[in-house]
């Protein structure tokens, strides 16, 4: 989801996070991966929900965080509607009503940092609620996921996203969103990655305060986006 940073922005987020899950212990650690930005940790588990809920590529829809500008040509037809679709779901989302709305319930400093405290929120709530969304245990789902894409991966792939790709199954990301303290923890470690980060904390309190409204909001607006890229995926066939 696109969280409508500038790029000098974005760049100060460099530098970010690996996960490992501590079983029994559901905090996240942190290990450096160079050069990859937080754009690249918070979505997963929503675009590859809404990639097979289309049957699109799930390969595609992971890259388009990672390929810029225009990939015709450059992968295969399957691959590129799933950039394409990818990107879709970014816009859908950050000009949503639903959206707009939440971000006056970030004040002062914190409302700088709501599209990203949003962006984990969203794959929270759909961790949480992964079991009316899905006929699979979200278990099942990651691991089947993660087979169908390394069967896609026959082509050289842009090396942050291989660094992303190998973390993200180790450490089992994606099951970790449904705990809310793991959210947290991340929010605080990546706001001491960059001094521009500091304030990203911020955000915590709001997502607290607000956690039921934002729950419900993320309820209302799911139903909605799984319909949007239905539609918009139909119509690149």
């Amino acid at each position: 989801m696109n969280w409508g940073c500038s790029i000098k922005f974005q760049q100060a987020l460099i530098r970010i996070i690996g996960v490992t899950v501590l079983v029994n212990h559901p905090v996240l650690w942190f290990d450096e991966i160079s050069s990859i930005t937080v754009v690249k940790i918070m979505n997963f588990l929503a675009h590859l929900h809404l990639a097979q809920h289309c049957q699109s590529s799930l390969l595609g829809n992971l890259l388009g965080d990672f390929v810029k500008g225009d990939p015709q040509g450059r992968y295969p037809e399957p691959i590129v509607k799933g950039i394409r679709l990818h990107r879709f779901v970014d816009a859908y989302t950050d000009q949503h009503p639903v959206v707009q709305a939440l971000k006056s319930y970030f004040p002062g400093e914190s409302r700088r940092f709501a599209p990203i405290g949003l962006d984990l929120f969203w794959d929270h709530c759909l961790a949480r609620r992964w079991h009316d969304l899905h006929h699979h245990p979200l278990a099942v789902f990651c691991q089947d996921a993660q087979g169908q894409i390394e069967q896609e991966l026959t082509f050289p792939a842009p090396e942050p996203f291989i660094q992303v790709h190998r973390r993200m199954w180790q450490g089992r990301w994606l099951e970790s969103y449904a705990e809310f303290d793991n959210i947290e923890v991340a929010l605080q470690r990546m706001s001491h990655r960059s001094p521009r980060m500091q304030s990203l904390t911020s955000c915590i309190p709001p997502l607290k305060t607000h956690y039921q409204h934002l729950s419900e909001s993320f309820a209302q607006l799911y139903p909605q986006v799984l319909d949007a890229v239905s539609v918009a995926f139909s119509e690149m066939e």
